[in-house]
């Protein structure tokens, strides 16, 4: 840094010390105008900061509130792709305050290795990798009561396509359904023999072997290819960050998933933060709406700082205020106040709630001051 000695001696941030020194090396500033420029810009990093007993997390509530009442309730085909869904608007900015576990529409996109990522076989031969292919994805299934038997009939073709050969389905059916199978190679089959008479045993294995997944992501129900730019991404409907982060040719540094909970269990709690500012943000800008970055940096903290993910709700973080009439103020009001009645608890009315309710000034702005005056004789 060329112009270290003059910003030490401000308490910039050291992100914002390295912007103003790039900036001054662009256009190679002398040191005396450096000083004043340095001096200039300390005043206005002055005036942005937050002032003391200013309400920051009221700000950033209304902030987020007031343009989310614009949303719309709707789902969207994703980028122009019409087969995948996804959940946009008020429905999905609420499931990112709740954290759902499951979210509505869960999807990825899944950024690729260099070898991979400019050649479309190669891009698709990872696709087939992670999406699941049952067994009506290459064969038609027949059931025979008569001979008490099923009959798989395989497609070349599609085999193909899934790169998948005849031995392998073979072993995979026999290991799944732990039953030996018998192959007529001629007419491309796969005959399952059932041992006992039994009309129920031949429909349990029959469901057993469409629901069964022969390679693939179980919860990766469809795969999409499409070139952005110079490179072929990979968009998925359904999410499994961690088994798809260990599957050749996935650059999992760039890959991603829309469902937060996922991500907090594979990557960690700052993982989930960054994702849920990444999905707040993107959801509101979607719709035309513009939040400041800091107030959707809040809430996340909020909901992060504990150390693992608490929603906002009455689970979550107003669930977990310490005062009782705050709490009752939320939700479940009864419930509140006769828990605290039984336990004996003791509200300290510092916070905003609790004092709206009571009628006494909040300790925010002008009320968090008191002033004190000593009357007598002047001398």
């Amino acid at each position: 840094m060329k112009y270290k000695d003059i910003l030490n001696k401000y308490p910039f941030p050291e992100k914002v010390k390295e912007e103003i020194n790039a900036e001054l090396e662009k256009f190679n500033v002398k040191k005396t105008q450096a000083r004043k420029i340095v001096e200039r810009c300390f005043q206005a990093y002055l005036h942005n900061l937050i002032e003391p007993g200013e309400p920051a997390g009221i700000v950033a509530a209304q902030s987020i509130g007031e343009p989310g009442t614009q949303m719309t309730m709707r789902t969207f085909h994703y980028a122009g792709v019409a087969e995948i869904d996804v959940t946009l608007g008020l429905p999905r900015l609420i499931e990112i305050m709740d954290v759902r576990k499951n979210p509505s529409t869960p999807m990825m996109t899944i950024r690729l290795t260099k070898e991979y990522a400019n050649n479309r076989e190669k891009a698709r031969e990872v696709a087939n990798r992670i999406e699941a292919t049952y067994i009506l994805d290459i064969a038609e299934v027949v059931t025979d009561i008569r001979n008490m038997q099923i009959v798989v009939k395989l497609d070349p073709n599609a085999m193909e396509r899934k790169q998948l050969s005849f031995e392998e389905v073979k072993r995979k059916i026999e290991k799944g359904l732990k039953v030996s199978v018998e192959e007529d190679r001629e007419n491309m089959q796969l005959i399952i023999q059932i041992k006992e008479p039994s009309y129920k045993t031949l429909m349990t294995t029959f469901e057993k072997l469409r629901k069964m997944v022969l390679m693939g992501i179980k919860e990766i129900r469809r795969v999409i290819i499409r070139k952005e730019d110079d490179e072929y991404v990979l968009y998925t409907e359904g999410s499994n960050l961690k088994k798809v982060m260990k599957i050749k040719g996935v650059d999992f540094a760039r890959t991603i998933t829309n469902n937060i909970y996922e991500i907090y269990e594979v990557l960690g709690i700052e993982g989930a933060r960054s994702a849920i500012i990444r999905e707040a943000k993107s959801t509101l800008e979607e719709q035309g709406l513009e939040v400041d970055d800091r107030h959707i940096m809040l809430v996340a903290d909020a909901m992060t700082s504990a150390g693992e993910l608490r929603q906002i709700g009455r689970h979550g973080v107003a669930g977990e205020k310490q005062s009782i009439l705050a709490r009752a103020a939320f939700e479940m009001t009864v419930n509140n106040l006769l828990d605290a009645a039984i336990r004996g608890d003791v509200d300290n009315l510092t916070g905003i709630t609790e004092n709206i309710i009571v009628g006494q000034p909040i300790k925010l702005g002008t009320g968090d001051v008191e002033l004190v005056s000593k009357i007598g004789n002047k001398k």
